[in-house]
């Protein structure tokens, strides 16, 4: 990469990866540097949201049947009440984290990314990026490397006014999916992400406020989840991984932008954490093609907006138990609302018809 031109991008998950696949498709010549190796992993429900699929599409990554397993809706289970609601438009999709990762590593080889796999980036200077013994000097840098971003504390960002942090553990068990929605199990403790993989596989991933919480200690938590897997062998080995809620003023400084969850990261409970990282991607290429970061700034806090606000409802419901079963029990006795509120989280609607079915649920929780 000559100097003054091109991209370098920091870190090669899923953000990463979409960052630079997004840029290349801008003309940018981009290099991608990272310390681990394909396919990367992280601990997550393995559910892709219609939203995130049509990112995916518009990034030229193809998902095929045989990668995973279509889903239709989301489902809702508690002690007492049971609430489900199809997707408007496409389906869902539950895939392995490894698969996905391998196909965008596919997609961006195609594109002509040149990815430097086992480099970590050691620092940023005023002269460049610090990649071993050498100096990369690109026109732009783009800061990829997850919730304990290096590069936004090289660049003075890492400061945050507000931060909520959750625990997550996840596995996978060999047993034939009992559903065709993304099933999200609720106790007072915590909450337990099912997503169906396909080939009698299915993942189960735990979120909850206490860090010392796994998935055996958790089973007496959910019934209903427990008769399932009963008698059903791990396919894979238990993993941990911290979920934060962060918001940060600024995302870039220079010619450094942050993309993914090194530029702010919603919980995991809104399951939008992919497609929020792919649209900000597509939104920096864009950014980086006029020049201007912040035009980047702006369309970043619209993106995070609503899954911040959706963010903040569904942690009340696993803060305050009580709250959460009223909800769902309103919600099982007016389906139709339910699958109001599941496209307002996709973003299917205005924020007219957001507001208009908050207020149908505030007047269901006065008179019930």
């Amino acid at each position: 990469m000559g100097e003054g031109t091109g991209v370098l991008v920091i870190g090669g998950g899923p953000a990463g990866l979409a960052a630079a696949i997004a840029a290349r498709m801008k003309g940018f010549e981009v290099t991608l540097a990272d310390g681990a190796k394909p396919p990367i992993d992280k601990v997550c429900g393995e559910g892709l949201m219609p939203g995130t699929l049509r990112a995916l599409r518009e990034l030229g990554v193809a998902i095929v049947p045989g990668d995973g397993q279509v889903f239709r809706g989301i489902r809702f289970v508690d002690s007492v009440s049971t609430v489900e609601a199809n997707f408007s438009g496409a389906s869902g999709f539950g895939m392995r984290r490894t698969i996905l990762h391998q196909k965008m590593v596919e997609r961006a080889e195609e594109c002509g990314v040149t990815l430097l796999w086992n480099t970590p980036v050691a620092g940023l200077s005023s002269e460049g990026a610090i990649l071993g013994d050498k100096i990369m000097k690109p026109k732009w840098i783009v800061g990829a490397d997850g919730i304990h971003s290096r590069v936004r504390r090289w660049i003075g960002l890492d400061s945050s006014p507000r931060l909520e942090k959750r625990f997550a553990q996840r596995r996978h068990f060999r047993v034939k999916p009992w559903t065709d929605c993304m099933e999200i199990h609720w106790s007072n403790r915590a909450q337990a992400y099912v997503t169906p993989l396909g080939n009698d596989e299915t993942c189960v991933a735990l979120i909850s406020r206490d860090p010392r919480m796994r998935l055996a200690d958790a089973w007496r938590e959910f019934p209903v989840l427990t008769s399932y897997l009963r008698h059903a062998e791990p396919s894979s080995a238990e993993r941990g991984a911290v979920t934060v809620t962060r918001r940060l003023s600024q995302v870039y400084r220079g010619n450094v932008a942050l993309t993914g969850d090194a530029s702010g990261s919603v919980d995991a409970i809104t399951g939008e954490g992919l497609c929020l990282s792919f649209r900000q991607a597509l939104a920096l290429a864009d950014a980086l093609s006029k020049g201007k970061l912040l035009s980047y700034q702006r369309v970043h806090r619209q993106l995070a907006r609503g899954p911040h606000i959706m963010g903040r409802l569904l942690l009340m419901l696993d803060q305050y138990p009580a709250l959460r079963k009223r909800a769902v029990r309103i919600l099982a006795e007016d389906r139709g609302l339910f699958a109001r509120l599941l496209a307002a989280h996709l973003g299917e609607t205005s924020t007219t018809f957001l507001a208009a079915t908050s207020l149908r649920l505030g007047w269901q929780f006065l008179t019930a």
